[in-house]
């Protein structure tokens, strides 16, 4: 017997909220504005205490990927809270179409929603290969690019925050300066205004020229790269708060954008395409995206090439630096682009690298532990630490093992 779960219908656009799970607050801040913009309600969930953790115990086996565990965990934690109607809410959640968790856990989602009672809760599948059957959430082309756009903004704040907060003269102006921001682009986002390549150029330089007037002092700081799966790396929940760490141990960390990682999602079908064959019409249609995503990166990095900051590598610079060290049909996962970021980092000054990934996690652990050795034989001073997260990984143990390759650093 099929089994069946609710489907969210044009109706529930005008009476559900949907709920957002934490992973990038800057990001997903934009993305609940860009989703307000085309008519929906939308909250980006904030619950991240240890309470989180133990749900998604309750309800996902341990033996599962954390990120799916503290997901799902979040999820009904937060409508086990009493702060939301279960009658009218629903959910949101990634599907990228290849074989890793991102896939495949909104079954498991559906499933612990059974056994903690939410059977008439909807999750709505965020993905572009029409992977579910959800007539009330409409994934337009308009409100693809108001997503990209949200991803480009969070981008450019998030690379300005990690270069500025670690020599503010004032401390906290740098956090404030992104917060002013986030209002001000909610308000483009509700106007139409925020989408259009030029007012994401225009805005994008607006706000790198505002940071770049904040005053800073020059103290040196030990310069720290952070990697490895996607949710672990950006989630201050999946990596034990690992940025506020840093920020504690006077370091000046970096972590790659969002960006690249949708860039590779569509590169990654053009390179099985080429490998393997596939639909000639979806290569064509991924090709126009990856275009588009190209023009968007290009926007992006010409507004950070403002003195005093200099734009990070490009995605195709960054590809070029995995060549012959790592095959481009290594993608499950985060694949080559794994390797490619640590390289990247460690060729522009951040040598001490940090690499987040959950527990058990093959793809990471061949892409990302797997690549040290090779990675250190063409970058000698690349200073890796590769750190496993799960449920029951100790934060003491993590936390000892970075001061010990921070003090490295200093040596």
């Amino acid at each position: 017997m099929q089994e069946t779960y609710p489907i969210f219908t044009k109706e529930m656009k005008k009476t559900h909220t949907i709920l957002i799970p934490g992973m990038l607050p800057l990001h997903f801040t934009l993305l609940r504005a860009a989703l307000r913009s085309c008519g929906y309600k939308a909250e980006v969930l904030e619950n991240t205490d240890r309470s989180v953790v133990e749900t998604g115990l309750k309800y996902v086996n341990n033996d599962i990927c954390y990120p799916a565990l503290l997901v799902i965990g979040q999820f009904i934690n937060a409508l086990e809270s009493g702060k939301y109607d279960p009658d009218k809410v629903a959910l949101i959640i990634t599907q990228t179409g290849g074989g890793c968790r991102a896939s495949n856990y909104i079954y498991l989602l559906r499933k612990g929603l059974a056994q903690a009672g939410f059977n008439n809760v909807p999750v709505i599948s965020l993905n572009v290969s029409g992977m579910e059957d959800q007539p009330g959430f409409d994934l337009s082309a308009t409100m693809l690019r108001r997503f990209l756009a949200a991803v480009v903004y969070g981008d450019a704040l998030m690379y300005l925050i990690n270069k500025t907060r670690p020599y503010e003269a004032v401390q906290g102006a740098a956090d404030e300066l992104a917060q002013n921001w986030l209002g001000k682009l909610d308000g483009f986002f509700q106007s139409g205004k925020a989408h259009a390549l030029s007012s994401i150029q225009k805005l994008a330089t607006a706000i790198t020229r505002d940071f770049a007037d904040l005053p800073v002092n020059t103290k040196e700081k030990i310069k720290v790269g952070i990697v490895g799966e996607i949710y672990i790396k950006y989630a201050a929940l999946g990596n034990n708060n690992l940025e506020k760490f840093l920020q504690k141990q006077n370091c000046e960390y970096m972590v790659p954008g969002l960006l690249n990682f949708i860039m590779y999602c569509a590169d990654t079908y053009l390179t099985d395409y080429k490998l393997y064959g596939g639909s000639l019409l979806k290569y064509g249609t991924t090709k126009a995206a990856f275009w588009y995503l190209e023009r968007l990166e290009k926007v992006l990095r010409k507004a950070l090439d403002t003195p005093p900051f200099t734009a990070p590598a490009s995605y195709a610079e960054t590809k070029a630096m995995a060549k012959g060290v790592i095959g481009y049909g290594n993608n499950m996962g985060e694949g080559w682009l794994l390797t490619a970021e640590m390289l990247e980092l460690a060729k522009n000054g951040y040598n001490n690298i940090i690499c987040a990934q959950p527990f058990g996690c093959l793809p990471n652990h061949i892409a990302g532990r797997g690549m040290i050795n090779r990675i250190k034989e063409l970058v000698e001073d690349a200073n890796i630490l590769p750190i496993d997260y799960d449920a029951s990984a100790s934060k003491v143990n993590q936390e000892n093992r970075i001061k010990l390759m921070l003090a490295t650093a200093q040596d």
